[in-house]
């Protein structure tokens, strides 16, 4: 598939290609994507750059190497400007992105580039949306941060799952209770990802967290059954973490859960809004009026999921007291630190997920097929791959519009598709309970 002609020196710059997460990124797109992509790695150290390059040019010696680019401050606006002023698409892992993050955001935003980054920081991207929305939809900057790990596994798979759901009862179906489990995690987190763990306290305030943390925050438009936003949780799940959803059996506290929500709730937003401009039916992907989310971790046993559960509050009190904070840090990997190369290889993630049909007043249908859920299953996501999808798909273009602040549910089947030929998976069916 040809290549978008843009004017541009470079279809893609990898930022921070030095560090954890943009090395292995900067490894994908030079063992998978099109040999004819102009691309550079960016970043502050020229010496750490050429050994990345080095590296790339040991796995694929029949490709020519990217260009290198320096950046020598990641609050340098100008420099970032300018480097953007020249990129159709940045990819930045300079993170935390709620100290480091902003100048790259505003930069895109302000040229017309492109940006994808992999922040699982909610407070950075409310803030983001709620300073540069209007600004990238001047410029026709497509943005889409929480594009990592972070959160586009349990958004893709709620879009695909709602997809199910259409596919088997007809487009008008709706999407009702979404829940979703971690069902395998062996992975350890990189030195950015604890940085940014161990800082964010430091970068905003209480008052910030919460106020980007409620639910739908993101969203362009409220919701409009607030009691459904979050579904009610007993007091058993409150106080030992476990939850039991047919099909996917014991759940536990998932760490992700709430960073997973906010995006996967700015996609139903996003989705109810284009569904409202466009006026059809048959091009109406939004869930529906009764969406609720929830996420979980499969635990070996409840009598893991209760130390999980209890893991992750005592890890909140340490996170919240600054002197334990600070002797936390000291036991972790640093920013641009991570598992080798060969035991990265090795890393896993499988989500589940099941999804009811919300049949509204067809109380006839609800009787019928009231008892069927979407099951889906996915493993694995890709940064580059996100990007080759805007670089590559003309459908992405046509679908989104103009530029703004999206999600990666928005770049649809497309990305999909490009994961699943990548050897990264997404499996939906129609089950009973």
């Amino acid at each position: 598939m040809p290549l978008k002609q843009h004017g541009r020196d470079y279809d893609i710059v990898v930022y921070g290609a030095s560090g954890y997460t943009g090395k292995y990124t900067a490894q994908h797109i030079a063992t998978h994507l099109p040999t004819t992509l102009k691309w550079a790695v960016a970043g502050r150290s020229r010496s750490k750059l050429e050994a990345v390059v080095s590296r790339l040019q040991e796995l694929n010696p029949d490709r020519l190497p990217p260009s290198i680019e320096i950046v020598s401050s990641a609050t340098d606006r100008t420099a970032l400007e300018s480097l953007c002023r020249r990129t159709f698409i940045l990819l930045t892992t300079v993170g935390p992105y709620g100290s480091l993050g902003e100048p790259a955001f505003a930069a895109c935003a302000t040229t017309g580039t492109h940006y994808f980054d992999v922040t699982g920081e909610v407070p950075f991207v409310h803030k983001m949306i709620t300073k540069y929305s209007s600004l990238a939809a001047q410029s026709g900057a497509k943005m889409f941060p929480q594009i990592g790990i972070e959160s586009a596994p349990s958004d893709l798979l709620t879009w695909s799952l709602s997809q199910q759901l259409k596919r088997e009862f007809g487009p008008a179906t709706k999407t009702g209770e979404v829940t979703l489990s971690i069902h395998t995690l062996r992975s350890a987190p990189s030195g950015g990802t604890l940085a940014t763990v161990f800082t964010i306290l430091e970068t905003f305030s209480l008052k910030q967290l919460k106020e980007a943390y409620k639910p739908y925050a993101l969203s362009p438009v409220p919701h409009p059954n607030p009691d459904l936003a979050e579904r009610r949780t007993t007091w058993i799940t409150k106080v030992t973490g476990l939850a039991t959803t047919p099909i996917l059996g014991l759940g536990t506290t998932s760490v992700a859960a709430k960073t997973d929500a906010a995006i996967v709730q700015r996609t139903w937003g996003l989705l109810s809004q284009a569904s409202t401009n466009k006026g059809k039916a048959e091009e109406d992907e939004s869930y529906g009026p009764r969406f609720s989310f929830k996420q979980y971790m499969k635990p070996r046993n409840w009598l893991s999921g209760v130390a999980i559960h209890l893991g992750l509050m005592v890890l909140g009190l340490v996170m919240a007291t600054p002197f334990l904070r600070k002797i936390a840090k000291r036991f972790v990997y640093q920013p641009g630190e991570g598992a080798e190369e060969e035991v990265a290889k090795r890393d896993e993630l499988e989500y589940w997920g099941v999804a009811k049909p919300d049949f509204g007043v067809d109380e006839v249908k609800e009787k019928e097929e009231g008892n069927k859920r979407a099951f889906g299953r996915y493993t694995g996501v890709l940064l580059a791959e996100a990007a080759a999808t805007l670089l590559e798909e003309e459908s992405v273009d046509e679908q989104l519009g103009g530029g703004g602040i999206y999600t990666p549910a928005c770049l649809g089947q497309p990305f999909i598709d490009r994961l699943d030929k990548a050897g990264f998976h997404f499996e939906t069916k129609i089950m009973e309970e």
